[in-house]
This record gives structure tokens, sequence and C-alpha cells, in this order.
């Protein structure tokens, strides 16, 4: 078979086709680029292009409250500050983590109401210059484009309110929960349809709604028909109106969603968080036929060839099965994996992958 551009790669996957090979893609943490900097990546070379990835773009938008963003605190290891959507916050600088969540700014429905009144859709909220700028050559070179959505549990509670804040008025005050739901997608929506209008047009629908930690949800199945599916069943069909596929990016061990996912009409599941639960073998036979699968590949082993090698040996056959696979790591690649490494792992990614 032809080598074909990552856009024919990923259309073929969405399709449950075969291609030349599976996707290959992953998103290292900053620490993880450092370390392969000093390990001999230059600086000025993309990691995608410098491990001959598959090329992808993302086209966001901004749906923020914009609250003031300003800088509290800052030293070699850390800095503090607050966020467009009034979170303040302590980041690590040479570390691979996610931030430390220190405050928020909206606590309450009362704030919710001030907040929403700041998240409209308007114009300039889309970056129209880095689209007038680069989708041309995206388009030329063969990328696989999706627009990102920024709504649901997830960026809900980590970014806007707080974990607990949340999950309490999940029982408490579902009315609130929904309302901001139902907002930061609307929203979204309306600004990701101007910029489809403006003849944009992107390959899929991506976004992030953890709902899930080590060997459970945060909360039931019940609560989320009730509360999640009905808003992310929106943003499906909004997609499916564009002819084109949904993906969810969702952590943990949500094993008891799928099947929900699935009533709804997803396209496609990431990153199949191998340490926190999940079987991907399992869901591949149950729900591979309808569920595009992206990831399912231990991070916590690419630290050891051998381990992660033989890991690789054992699902890539089966996952690839028919099409409908995305090879990544199941979240991040973390600092502990070396540039040997990553190129080792990318290369046999590839062989693996291939349907020759």
């Amino acid at each position: 078979m032809a080598e074909m551009t990552s856009h024919e790669r990923f259309k073929r996957m969405v399709e449950h086709r075969e291609a030349d090979r599976v996707p290959v893609i992953d998103s290292p943490w900053a620490a993880t680029i450092e370390r392969w900097q000093r390990e001999g990546m230059p600086k000025e070379t993309s990691y995608v292009d410098f491990f001959d990835l598959d090329r992808t773009a993302s086209i966001g938008v901004d749906i923020s409250p914009r609250y003031e963003t300003k800088t509290i605190e800052e030293t070699e290891e850390y800095r503090i500050y607050t966020t467009a959507w009034g979170a303040t916050q302590k980041n690590w600088k040479h570390a691979a983590s996610t931030p430390d969540f220190l405050d928020f700014t909206v606590k309450t429905p009362d704030d919710w109401q001030d907040a929403k009144k700041r998240m409209t859709p308007t114009r300039d909220r889309v970056n129209w210059d880095q689209l007038k700028s680069s989708y041309k050559t995206w388009r030329d070179k063969g990328y696989w484009i999706s627009a990102g959505l920024w709504f649901g549990f997830d960026v809900t509670h980590a970014w806007f309110v707080g974990t607990e804040r949340l999950l309490m008025a999940l029982v408490t005050d579902p009315e609130w929960c929904s309302d901001m739901f139902n907002h930061f997608l609307d929203v979204n929506i309306a600004l990701l349809d101007m910029v489809w209008e403006e003849g944009y047009a992107f390959d899929a629908v991506r976004w992030p709604d953890d709902m899930g930690y080590k060997n459970h949800t945060f909360f039931s199945v019940e609560t989320y028909r009730e509360l999640v599916k009905p808003v992310h069943k929106r943003a499906i069909d909004w997609a499916h109106a564009k002819g084109i596929p949904a993906e969810l990016h969702s952590c943990g061990d949500i094993t008891p969603f799928i099947p929900e996912f699935i009533d709804i009409g997803l396209d496609a599941l990431n990153p199949l968080e191998v340490k926190a639960g999940i079987d991907p073998i399992a869901v591949k036979k149950e729900f591979g036929d309808r569920l595009v699968l992206h990831g399912g590949i231990n991070a916590m082993l690419w630290d050891d060839i051998g381990a992660i090698e033989e890991e690789m040996r054992r699902l890539a056959p089966v996952l690839k099965e028919g099409g409908g696979y995305i090879f990544s790591s199941d979240h991040s690649v973390p600092s502990s994996v070396s540039l040997e490494n990553f190129r080792r792992i990318t290369e046999l990614a590839k062989e693996l992958g291939s349907y020759e």
C-alpha cells in the first residue's frame, strides 16, 4: 500500500478501514521536551518533525469569562498566577505535573451569573490571524485538523469552580451544574460555527472531560445520564450534522460509561488509561466496531524498553484490526522517557501498526 498522508490515515481509522499504517501521535510534557533537548533534539525543531510523527492541528477558541490574568509569585521552580477562568494556580516550571489549584473566583451560583455574562461568542475570541497564516499549509501538507470544545464536568471542576464544590453541586444543585455545562458548549459551538462558516472546515471535534480516576468513576452512571450525557449528546449531534466525527478524552477508568457513549454515537475515545484500570483489548472486542480507540499504551512502562516492547507487541496487533485505532500513550509521555526510548517506541509503533 502506498504511503499515506496523516489526513488519509486518520480518515480511514474513523471509517474503520485499514490504511498503510495506524497514525502515531503523542503529547509529551514540557519537562519531557526539555529532557529530549538535553539529549540531542534541536531546540528549534518540533518533536513531531524530529520523530516523524503524524501531523495534526487543532483549532481552539476562547470561551472563558476573561478574568484578569496576572503573576502573583515567581521563582526558578514555580509560578503562581491567575487565569482567565478565575482560578489561582501554582505551576512547576521543570516538572511533569498538572497545576496545583489554590483558589477560584466562581464559588456560588451567584458568582456564576457574573461569569456567564462575560462569556459571549464575539469574533475576537477566535485567532483569525493563525487560521489565515496556517490553515492552507495544514491542508496542503495533509494534516488532520480537529476543533477543540471545552465543556463538561472536568473543565468545570478543574479549571473553574473546584473539584469538591462541583461534586457536591451535582447532588445539591444539579440545575447550576447543567447551566454551566450547557452554556460552555453554547458559546463554543457559536464560535466554531463562525470558524466553519468562514471556510475553515475541520475534520473532527474533540474535547476533554475526565470523569474517572484509578479503578473508578467520579460519579455514578445515573448521574452521568442525568447531567453529563445530554450535553455530550448535543456536542456529538452538532459534529455529526457537519459530517465529522466526535472524540472524547476522558482519563481514569470510565469503563461503566462506555455503553452510554456508544448510545449517543460517540466516534472515538482517548486515552484508554491502562494504569487506571481500563483493558484496551476488552474494549476493542466489545466496542471496536463502533468506537475508534486512541491510546491504551501504558505510559508507566515507557522508560523500560523491554517491558514496553512486550506490551506493544501484545496490544498493537489486536487494537489495529479492521482499522479504528490511533497509537499513543494512555495519557502523556512522562519525563522519565529518554529520547532514544521514545525514538524506538515510535519506530516500533509504525512497524507493528503497518497493514502491509
